[in-house]
């Protein structure tokens, strides 16, 4: 019997057999605006020649999954095309994340698209990254008995305190902010302070992961990105994709920057200095933008202190970091000295960035189908025939 796990992000899929390697394809559709009348699905976005003012069809609204039309379509793609070879339904197991505090109605149509559409022999639904993630470091750290995983995604950011494989309910905390609200905000900033590009989702993302960083001290690198000509290090110029001769954008290099006048080249610059760290500081201090919430630091220590005293060091010795924006660099960093600062002095504190934070859950997701009591954590298509959505209720963690 094989198994297919299935790392259902709101940007990305990870998807592949337990026995093989993961692949990570965008979990959407696009249309593009030469060829309006065709969807591109997955990673068909490769096809498109010119990927300016793409459009975006997403499954995931908010962090929910409320789009079944486009997400059963990405599923039909994946499970034929993307998985070496194709799906035999009959014959295999299923691990799908889902996000915390899902709702009723969503997992009820998961239920009945996977076991009555697909008709997977079993299904094992989890919760997004915090199962599969603590499953995967106590595996990596017999020793460790806690740890408190932060999953930094496309939509919000979970803090959740597992203990022996166990979340505990009462310390989860969800932070408003995502990978996609900053790339929205990055938008608007560059519309508002150079150029219109509001439409350019898919540029000023690569724009992002190109360019921004976690700053260790904001108002010392906002005075540097102040200062005019060479003293000023933050700046740096992005030269943009034109999708004929520059296929993917990239940032100059500092020697051939033009400081003052314009480029002789006909390329197109986006000149970026505070935007790139002002823009993942929203992760923490959601406060610059009007959200009154937490940061991640600030959440990761009240999490931890509604939990019992007797645990709270073993919490702070053991924060896990994944998802996309814990790609940031600095961001590990960042997150331990000021988690350091807001915690009393007695305790230690350790925050791990695993090798790939973004497939990390579903290296989780491989070992628990590994697992010998793997059977009797999924419900079966007969146990779900007999008994319903009941069954699924009762036996997944949810």
């Amino acid at each position: 019997m094989t198994t297919l796990v299935l790392d259902n992000g709101a940007y990305n899929a990870k998807i592949g057999y337990s026995h093989e390697n993961v692949s990570v394809i965008p979990n959407c559709q696009f249309r593009s605006k030469t060829a309006r009348l065709k969807t591109f699905t997955a990673n068909q976005i490769e096809e498109i020649k010119d990927p300016s003012g793409l459009f975006y069809i997403l499954p995931f609204q908010k962090g929910y999954l409320v789009n079944w039309d486009v997400q059963r379509q990405v599923w039909d793609y994946l499970f034929e095309k993307k998985c070496i070879r194709q799906v035999d339904f009959l014959d295999t197991n299923i691990i799908i994340t889902e996000p915390y505090f899902n709702f009723t109605s969503i997992q009820e149509s998961m239920n009945e698209i996977l076991f009555e559409e697909y008709q997977f022999q079993a299904v094992l639904r989890v919760n997004v990254a915090g199962a599969l993630s603590a499953h995967r470091y106590f595996r990596d750290n017999p020793s460790e008995l806690c740890c408190i995983i932060v999953d930094s995604g496309y939509s919000f950011t979970h803090i959740v305190p597992y203990c022996r494989s166990k979340k505990k309910k009462e310390a989860i905390i969800r932070i408003n902010v995502g990978g996609k609200l900053l790339t929205n905000h990055l938008k608007e900033i560059i519309s508002y302070r150079q150029l219109h590009v509001m439409d350019e989702t898919h540029v000023i993302n690569q724009v992002k992961e190109d360019v921004c960083y976690v700053s260790q001290d904001f108002y010392r690198d906002m005075d540097i990105a102040k200062l005019k000509g060479e003293e000023n290090t933050v700046m740096i110029d992005y030269v943009l994709p034109d999708f004929s001769t520059i296929k993917k954008g990239f940032c100059k290099p500092r020697e051939e920057m033009v400081l003052s006048g314009k480029y002789k080249s006909g390329e197109q610059i986006l000149r970026l200095a505070n935007e790139r760290f002002a823009v993942p500081e929203i992760l923490f201090n959601p406060s610059d933008i009007g959200i009154q919430e937490m940061g991640i630091p600030e959440a990761i220590v009240y999490s931890i202190q509604n939990l019992p005293e007797e645990m709270q060091p073993h919490f702070f010795r053991n924060i896990v970091l994944t998802g996309g924006n814990s790609l940031f660099p600095g961001f590990r960093d960042r997150v331990y000295s000021e988690v350091r600062c807001l915690t009393p002095t007695d305790y230690d504190v350790s925050v791990v960035l695993p090798e790939n934070p973004i497939t990390y859950a579903w290296e989780g997701g491989k070992l628990i189908s590994e697992n010998d009591d793997f059977e009797d954590m999924v419900v079966t298509r007969e146990d779900y025939e007999e008994n319903g959505h009941s069954v699924c209720e009762e036996k997944f963690d949810i």
